[in-house]
């Protein structure tokens, strides 16, 4: 019981950016793609079984980079690459996380609506203004814990997927039996979820975080970072072994829920966010409801500020520019200005009327195809002893990686010869 007890409070102590970096991979782009695939399909159940390890392989090695370098990831590929690379990478990663916002905040506003909470146009200057004042405003640490707090809305999803009193041996059937996508949209929504689950952005995030609290434990200067304990290492395999997991349950369970109501009675087009969760509410109930609707806030809430984020860290390790979130407005000027810019952005392309769940399925896609060239880049990093300074990743890491960087080329691929 003791050594129980004491495992626990290992775990406990373990957790940090891996369980935030998770969560925010169920975002309202996620929430929209494991949807539509439960909605359309009803079978993907297996995809996350799958992704769960590919995705904590992809997660361990950009905390491990992190760590062992003392640098985000755009700065560990500056060792490997030309500036220029890592600026073009940059930038597609700023174009996407803009996109992605936009369609985050449109989704969250839909919901704020839904909820009685008055016009969605109002919702998505409130929440997008509302980020970007507790970013400046808040330090790294207050930031973190509560983003950590805002990760229990993705239980609105296990909660509703019990409400609508699934077949639980049907559900085992289609989690452990896979089913090979046919047409292209079957493989378009393979590639969504794959993009949505194993994204760029989760790449940059999860490596700054990992700077952030070596600085918050007074090591500021690079020399002092750099390198990494065996008991650290442990730790993080923990803390991101459990936020996987969990985004990985999310992600099961908002299928589940979709299938077993939306699919089950014939509503496959969702155009809205909307319509998804009023199609859901005469076949589930109103608790079912309001539990999906309210969990859209609460993931956008989390997932907006790593999304931004890691766009801000990008720029700022490529140009070498301030920056931290620990650091004032007025050191890192360029840095929460990227941040800023991201956010107001996407907010402003509400005004164009663009349909947030398609928009935010499309992003997902679009991660879904630009994830392989940065995870093959990442893998080379991550296996250069000079760069690793002989704290390279393990082989098994290595090699799920490997593989994960060829499922994703080939579901692409399949996408458009499917």
């Amino acid at each position: 019981m003791v050594s129980l007890v004491s495992g626990i409070r290992r775990v406990l102590r373990a957790l940090g950016p891996g369980v935030t970096t998770g969560a925010a991979d169920d975002d309202p782009s996620g929430v929209a793609t494991y949807s539509v695939a439960g909605a359309q399909f009803g079978t993907f159940l297996w995809s996350a079984l799958i992704t769960w390890p590919l995705m904590g392989c992809v997660q361990m090695m950009c905390a491990r980079i992190g760590m062992v370098t003392g640098m985000g990831l755009a700065g560990a590929l500056r060792e490997k690459f030309p500036r220029w690379v890592v600026g073009l990478i940059a930038t597609a990663l700023l174009i996407a996380n803009t996109i992605n916002i936009a369609s985050d905040l449109s989704g969250m506003a839909d919901a704020a609506e839904m909820l009685g909470a008055g016009s969605s146009h109002w919702y998505v200057w409130i929440f997008g203004l509302g980020i970007c004042a507790a970013t400046v405003f808040l330090r790294y640490h207050q930031i973190a814990n509560v983003l950590r707090w805002l990760a229990l809305a993705l239980f609105a999803y296990v909660i509703t997927a019990f409400l609508v009193h699934p077949n639980w041996l049907a559900v085992l059937h289609d989690t452990l039996v896979p089913v090979w996508p046919h047409g292209s949209q079957a493989w378009a929504t393979l590639v969504g979820i794959l993009g949505t689950t194993i994204s760029p952005y989760l790449f940059f995030w999860q490596a700054g975080q990992e700077v952030e609290e070596e600085r918050a434990k007074g090591r500021r200067l690079l020399v002092h970072r750099q390198g990494a304990t065996s008991t650290e290492i442990i730790d993080r395999r923990i803390d991101v072994g459990v936020g996987t997991f969990f985004s990985n349950i999310v992600m099961f369970f908002i299928i589940l829920t979709t299938a077993l109501t939306l699919h089950r009675h014939g509503f496959t087009a969702i155009a809205t966010t909307k319509d998804a969760a009023e199609a859901l509410r005469p076949l589930a109930g109103d608790h079912a409801y309001f539990l999906y609707t309210a969990g859209i806030i609460g993931t956008g809430l989390l997932a907006i500020p790593t999304l931004a984020g890691s766009a801000a860290y990008a720029f700022a390790e490529t140009f070498e520019w301030a920056y931290g979130l620990d650091e004032k407005f007025q050191n890192a000027i360029s840095f929460y200005a990227v941040f800023i810019a991201a956010t107001v952005a996407g907010a402003a392309l509400d005004g164009f009327d663009v349909d947030p769940i398609k928009a935010l399925l499309w992003s997902a896609i679009v991660n879904g195809m630009l994830a392989p060239f940065l995870l093959a880049a990442v893998l080379l990093v991550a296996s250069d002893k000079i760069i690793m300074r002989g704290q390279i990743s393990s082989l098994v890491t290595r090699t799920v990686v490997a593989i994960t960087t060829l499922l994703m080329l080939v579901a692409g691929i399949g996408m458009f010869v499917f």
